[in-house]
């Protein structure tokens, strides 16, 4: 076992100007399940490569312990990789599969037995040890990658979205899985996702990234409490947070109908770049309807109901302003599209107007200028 650091690792391709990876500065500690998370072209499977020695760094440098690896070849830095797409020999028993890696290290043919039989039985392959891949189902093959891994006994776990290729009930079993096994070995892994749903539910910490550069990292609940910027805003949560820019009057802040108050704290923080305005999240969950009479209301006309029978979110847009006012789920001046949860069997009817209320401490302010949170 041991920690990684990435100490401003950049990576530039062939032919680009501007860095996959931007100066990436990050520390994984001794047995941490640490997840990356970003939308495509990132830069998280770039770094995730970087560290396997798969891609060069052109600046900075990668440790795993107190041990430079920046230039050291692939198989002397003591990883295991876990790939999207399995990457299993077909002609090869599940058993050979697992054990090839010792097989070509030279390992004694009992050890690589032992070792395999270990495996297998933590990952309940033991009655598949004889069968070919192409006679296992997708989770099973998985299963089969993972413990290709775990029979070398790394320093460090590398997967690359291991779970994309499941169907959705597959990948919610296999990650509970995966996340349990990885507390039981203890074994620093270094998980890449798009899928910001697995990083809250797998991870110990969280790191996003967009446009190669690292924009926050923390546990799961300072990512979804506390998101440091407009983009980690936008991109975890599921549904995701509801963003707009709104206009500045005095305690007040305005978008058409929309009212939300402001605090003295976050009205003192703007600064004369923000142009009198404030850009304003607050998540589904964090609303909640109140009386068309009521003081700061966001008047929501309801284009659609979505029953998930313990929860239900509706789906409508600001009532009463054209297009263009950039009020919306997700990223900021996204589809207009406001999402609201609501307690099941409480569906107002299509084309009605719902008004709502940010809870108290339950909205999240920032900069326009910047990007960057404000105080609440």
């Amino acid at each position: 076992m041991a920690t990684v650091t990435f100490d401003h690792a950049t990576r530039i391709y062939p032919g680009s100007d501007t860095p996959a990876v931007d100066q990436l500065n990050l520390e994984i500690a001794d047995g941490e399940f640490l997840v990356l998370v970003g939308p495509s072209g990132c830069g998280k499977s770039t770094s995730l490569r970087m560290l396997a020695g798969l891609e060069d760094v052109n600046a900075g440098r990668i440790f795993i312990g107190d041990r430079d690896v920046t230039d050291v070849q692939p198989k002397n830095r003591d990883i295991a990789m876990v790939f999207q797409n399995y990457a299993l020999y077909p002609h090869m028993t599940v058993r050979d599969n697992m054990g090839f890696a010792l097989k070509i290290a030279g390992r004694p043919k009992d050890e690589i037995r032992k070792r395999v039989d270990e495996a297998a039985k933590i990952l309940d392959l033991e009655p598949y040890l004889d069968r070919k891949p192409k006679a296992l189902s997708g989770g099973q093959r998985q299963r089969v990658a993972m413990g290709r891994a775990i029979v070398r006994k790394p320093q460090v776990f590398l997967m690359d979205e291991p779970l994309s290729n499941l169907d959705a009930k597959l990948r919610v079993q296999t990650r509970t899985q995966i996340a349990s096994l990885q507390r039981n070995l203890g074994v620093t892994t270094v998980y890449v996702t798009h899928d910001q749903t697995e990083a809250l539910t797998m991870g110990d910490r969280i790191a996003v990234l967009n446009l190669g550069v690292l924009q926050q990292v923390g546990t799961p609940e300072d990512m979804y409490d506390r998101p440091s910027n407009v983009f980690v805003a936008g991109f975890i949560g599921s549904p995701a947070m509801n963003l707009g820019t709104f206009d500045v009057q005095g305690s007040w802040a305005q978008l058409g109908p929309a009212r939300v108050p402001l605090s003295d704290a976050t009205v003192a923080a703007l600064v004369p770049e923000d142009k009198g305005q404030i850009t304003i999240g607050f998540r589904p969950e964090s609303l909640q309807v109140v009386s068309a009479t009521a003081d700061g209301t966001i008047p929501v006309e309801v284009d659609f109901v979505e029953e998930l029978g313990s929860d239900a979110y509706v789906y409508g847009h600001l009532a009463g302003v054209e297009q263009g006012h950039g009020l919306g789920s997700g990223s900021e001046g996204g589809a207009e599209q406001l999402i609201v949860r609501i307690p099941p069997h409480t569906a107002p009817e299509t084309g009605s107007v719902l008004h709502v209320q940010v809870k108290p401490g339950e909205q999240h302010n920032f900069s326009v200028a910047t990007g960057l949170r404000l105080p609440q």
